[in-house]
């Protein structure tokens, strides 16, 4: 039986260490459910006025309405869609109330990419969005051919002369006709919990199988 007590001791401990983890796992699922339904009940409230000096944290996914002018300066971030393949993301200077933000107005496709957008007066309503798409694997944008690889706010904000706010179109607003938006959405956060939860769990088997296994020859052993 000593000889069976170290085996078996770890064999407990591994199975309970493994549990646990799993147990942390499904309870940060729920976790995640609820932050996710909540972000998602958010970007479709009512929208308000953008606010003077929007927050990065506390406004992120604020939706917001201004009227103003899309103006025709424009940066192109290359992207794709499962849908279309390549695409171009269109981000415009947006003249609003005395101030200058920046409007995510959607996607055209790369034959579109140079063609001329007129500048015209609209009503605005989407999301503020501060995206995090940069990583040390970024491409610096190509300012000579205006081709972007992330949405950097405040750089896109310095190219374009504007505040560093970007408003995301969540809905078509009078002669966008040409640019389909792509509105803000929570499926872009991560949520692996319950793949976690499954695969700390299994382990936690396959450890129960290893350490009754494992006693069973020291057993047969001692027998023989």
């Amino acid at each position: 039986m000593r000889r069976l007590f170290l085996p078996l001791f770890f064999g407990v401990l591994g199975t309970a260490i493994l549990l646990w983890l799993g147990t942390w796992q499904v309870q940060r699922l729920a976790w995640k459910e609820g932050v996710l339904n909540e972000i998602n009940t958010r970007i479709v409230a009512a929208p308000v006025a953008v606010p003077e000096k929007p927050d990065p944290e506390a406004d992120r996914f604020l939706p917001v309405q201004a009227d103003g002018r899309i103006t025709t300066d424009e940066i192109h971030l290359l992207a794709s869609s499962k849908q279309t393949g390549a695409i171009y993301r269109v981000v415009a200077a947006f003249e609003t109330g005395g101030r200058r933000l920046m409007v995510d107005r959607g996607w055209i496709k790369p034959d579109q990419k140079d063609v001329a957008r007129d500048s015209f007066d609209t009503t605005v309503i989407g999301n503020l969005h501060w995206p995090d798409e940069i990583d040390s694997y970024t491409p610096a944008p190509d300012l000579e051919s205006n081709i972007w690889f992330a949405r950097d706010v405040a750089v896109m904000a310095e190219t374009l002369g504007t505040e560093p706010v970007l408003i995301v179109l969540r809905e078509m607003p009078e002669k966008n006709t040409e640019v389909t938006p792509l509105p803000v959405s929570s499926s872009g956060i991560p949520n692996d919990h319950l793949q976690y939860a499954v695969t700390w769990f299994s382990l936690a088997l396959v450890w129960v199988v290893m350490t009754v296994y494992y006693l069973r020859r020291m057993r047969i052993r001692e027998k023989v």
